[in-house]
C-alpha cells in the first residue's frame, strides 16, 4: 500500500471538504447540512488561519480523509487546545491508517506550536471510533457537553 501524505488543504480542496463533511454529518447525526453555509464555513477556516485549519491526508496522489483543527485556550492552563473536528475518510480507505497518520501529524504540529493537549468528540455510539482514540492514548474527559443554538445562526449543527 503507497504511504500516506499529510498536507495542509488549500482553498482547491474546498469541494472534497464540503463533501466530506456532508457525508460526514449524514453518516454520523442523519443531519443534513446547508451547502451554502458549509462552503462558507469551510473558507472561513482558510482565509483567516487564527480559526483553524484542515489537514488533507493523500495515497498515491489522491485525497481520501481530512481533518479540521480548531484552537480553544485555557485560562487553567495557560495554553491552547487543539481540538480534533469534521474527521472524514472515504469508506475505502478507512481501517486504513488514515486517521493514525492524521492523527500522529496533528501532535506533532501541536508539540511544534505549543498547545497544551488535544481533544475531539465523538459519537457516543461509535464504539469503533472510541476505540481507534483510546489506542492512539486518548482518554475519555469527564465532562459533558452541552450546546444551545442562537436565533438566526439555524439549527446549531457543527
Amino acid at each position: 500500500m503507497p504511504a500516506l501524505l499529510i498536507r495542509a488543504a488549500t482553498t482547491a480542496d474546498i469541494p472534497e471538504l464540503l463533501a466530506w463533511n456532508a457525508a460526514m454529518a449524514w453518516e454520523t447525526e442523519h443531519k443534513q447540512l446547508d451547502p451554502i453555509v458549509l462552503e462558507r464555513g469551510i473558507a472561513g477556516v482558510l482565509e483567516q488561519p487564527g480559526r483553524g485549519f484542515y489537514l488533507i491526508a493523500e495515497r498515491a496522489g489522491v485525497a481520501v480523509g481530512s481533518l479540521l483543527v480548531t484552537y480553544e485556550w485555557s485560562d487553567w492552563r495557560c495554553g491552547d487546545f487543539w481540538w480534533i473536528q469534521s474527521v472524514y475518510v472515504i469508506p475505502a480507505a478507512r481501517r486504513g491508517g488514515v486517521f493514525r497518520a492524521l492523527y500522529a501529524d496533528v501532535a506533532r504540529r501541536a508539540v511544534a506550536g505549543g498547545a497544551v493537549g488535544l481533544r475531539l468528540y465523538v459519537e457516543t455510539e461509535n464504539r469503533q471510533a472510541q476505540a481507534t482514540y483510546a489506542d492512539l492514548g486518548m482518554q475519555r474527559c469527564h465532562y459533558w457537553m452541552y450546546e444551545s443554538a442562537l436565533p438566526g445562526t439555524g439549527d446549531g449543527a457543527d
